[in-house]
């Protein structure tokens, strides 16, 4: 699930009563709008309830359900989804259940008090996982087999957990990373306005840290100046000089701040950039390199199939291939 990879992956998502409406979309939003800027359909996801009837979620407004979720010898990972009143669903047959799916599933992910069902179910013995910070203690004296951990999401082999809606967010941006690289996971980020936590941060997580931190103003000085010259890229330490520290202090504030060096995230915005490009206009690719501080078209175009897995024509073609055929259904 988790190494780099162009092919579909899908996902079946148990939504148990009383799930908060924006955590399935902690879960869902990330890989629609991954979809969405890659053009193609690299994420399918399949709701499931215990009995295939909607579930009933704080809001009031059910979410119907694909299926009833059984332990068959489906490989897709799945991630159990809970928020309120975990205990009514962690009757014995469920818990049976998630024990057999585990000879067959890729991975299991325990989404905020889904990580309490997954402990409850022995699913977590030996394993690193993170809870909700209200539940942290609790759960680490009521689970003693399992490394209880303050992160905001923790992937421990074939188990993933998370603390909440916003760190599900961070763990759904750490899986298009993984599989598609940094530029995707950045543009999926950017796509809700939104400012990744560090991935792996030592704090504590409290009521004021439950939300994302603050980035370093010196790293969103440093962003800015990136952002607005994407044409004629700066040297890292001319960047570093207008903000005010050595370039050596800006790499450190960047892999503490937002787990990426500042190269990679200038470049991920400059391919970022060409990708608008090609999928919406008809420039040339070499029109698009210069525009995004390519030297020439091939170094754009080596780059754009480093990051992408396909090349800038591959691109339009695939788009153009798509319009055809949606053109074509009656």
């Amino acid at each position: 699930m988790l190494a780099r990879s162009t092919q579909r992956l899908d996902i079946d998502l148990l939504i148990l009563p009383e799930t908060n409406l924006i955590l399935i979309a902690s879960v869902i939003e990330p890989l629609r709008g991954a979809n969405r800027i890659s053009g193609s359909e690299i994420y399918r996801w399949r709701l499931l309830t215990v009995d295939g009837d909607p579930a009933p979620t704080t809001s009031d407004i059910p979410v119907p359900a694909c299926a009833p979720f059984k332990a068959t010898a489906d490989t897709a990972p799945l991630f159990v989804l809970a928020s309120y009143n975990w205990r009514q669903s962690a009757t014995p047959a469920l818990k049976m259940q998630l024990s057999q799916a585990t000879r067959y599933r890729t991975m299991i992910a325990g989404i905020e008090s889904g990580t309490w069902l997954l402990a409850e179910a022995s699913l977590l013995d030996g394993y690193s996982a993170t809870i909700h910070w209200e539940d942290f203690e609790d759960f680490a004296l009521a689970y003693p087999y399992v490394r209880a951990s303050r992160e905001r999401f923790v992937i421990d082999g074939k188990r993933l957990t998370t603390a909440g809606s916003l760190p599900t967010v961070d763990l759904m941006l750490e899986v298009i990373r993984q599989r598609q690289g940094y530029s995707l996971a950045l543009e999926v980020s950017r796509l809700f306005s939104y400012e990744q936590a560090d991935f792996h941060s030592e704090h504590e997580l409290s009521p004021s840290t439950v939300s994302l931190r603050m980035r370093d103003p010196r790293v969103a000085h440093a962003i800015r100046l990136m952002e607005d010259n994407i044409e004629q890229p700066l040297v890292l330490a001319r960047i570093a000089r207008r903000v005010g520290i050595s370039a050596r202090h800006l790499q450190g504030l960047f892999q503490e701040s937002i787990g990426a060096p500042p190269h990679v995230h200038y470049l991920a915005l400059r391919l970022n950039a060409a990708r608008r490009k090609v999928i919406e206009t008809k420039a040339s690719f070499a029109d698009i390199a210069a525009a995004t501080g390519f030297n020439s078209a091939s170094a754009f175009a080596r780059s754009y199939r480093a990051s992408f897995s396909e090349s800038p024509s591959d691109t339009r073609r695939r788009l153009r291939r798509r319009i055809m055929l949606a053109q074509e259904r009656p």
